[in-house]
């Protein structure tokens, strides 16, 4: 029998040179999402926000074509909103339609969709 790794939190941060309005727009208005989200060189076609606690968005970040064009999907389940102070949410991979996938289906590494699941915090 395989025991299950332990479970770590990565704690990553960083410092934006804007006004606290101006980032809480970034991560709550879906038009200013597309503009910013996703690797270089992916664009973001579209944006569904449902920004509320127990709220769901679903982004879709396109690959560039030499990296294969493909549409990736993911969902940010909102956990916990402070207006203009945290935004704790739940990210996972998914299908177009918001549906769970394992995360090696958008080329991570093997797993369930559980484990692929991302929790973000941002304050």
């Amino acid at each position: 029998m395989t025991a299950e790794p332990e479970k770590r939190d990565l704690v990553v941060t960083r410092v934006f040179d804007a006004q606290i309005e101006q980032v809480w727009t970034a991560w709550s208005d879906p038009e200013h999402v597309m503009r910013w989200w996703g690797s270089a060189g992916f664009t973001v076609p579209f944006a569904k926000m449902d920004f509320c606690v127990g709220g769901t968005s679903l982004v879709c970040m396109r690959a560039p074509k030499e990296h294969g064009g493909q549409d990736l999907y993911n969902t940010w389940t909102y956990e916990e909103i402070v207006p203009k102070k945290r935004i704790l949410y739940l990210l996972r991979f998914t299908d177009k339609d918001g549906n769970m996938m394992d995360p090696a289906r958008a080329g991570a590494a093997a797993g369930d969709a559980e484990r692929g699941a991302q929790r973000s915090n941002l304050q």
